[in-house]
């Protein structure tokens, strides 16, 4: 399986997450039902479907994980400075905490399913710069997830985030 994989410095707005990389599964799955299952399985929670807000944010309290439903989107992670994406369906993204999120464009039917390891709760930041710093320190609190959202235990995710 192909496993993208980008590591972002903070850009005084949007903190990201200098330890822990942000992970693209590509065609990991082919329906909601394997995804959803899995994410139960594996100790994710919180499990909604929507799509990626056109706008900057992350989450400083929590680590997430979006897998794409249908459709196909372009996201910007790591703030302005960042990297595109291209997500298609059947991808999974594990979003570390700090690590900014923004929607670019995306076909009609574009869907995805997020959801949060067990007891992480998320925040909703923007990059206000009164923000900034009470995230960084949030963010280095957060524990990594004790599985893998899509593989579990032993899932590729723990090759590239070691507590």
């Amino acid at each position: 399986m192909n496993v993208q994989h980008e590591l972002f410095e903070g850009d005084g707005t949007i903190p990201n997450n200098t330890e822990l990389p942000l992970l693209v599964y590509k065609t990991a799955f082919s329906d909601k039902e394997e995804f959803e299952h899995a994410l139960k399985r594996n100790s994710w929670n919180g499990a909604w479907v929507n799509g990626v807000y056109t706008y900057h944010h992350f989450h400083s309290s929590a680590h997430e994980v979006l897998g794409v439903l249908s459709g196909r989107a372009e996201v910007l992670f790591g703030g302005e400075e960042g990297r595109k994406l291209l997500l298609e369906k059947g991808d999974v993204a594990i979003i570390p905490a700090g690590v900014g999120h923004k929607c670019l464009q995306k076909d009609a039917d574009f869907q995805v399913m997020g959801a949060y390891p067990d007891n992480q709760e998320m925040d909703m930041c923007t990059g206000k710069p009164e923000e900034y710093e009470e995230a960084i320190s949030r963010i280095k609190q957060v524990p990594l997830p004790s599985h893998d959202p899509f593989f579990g235990e032993n899932g590729p995710m723990f090759e590239y985030w070691k507590g």
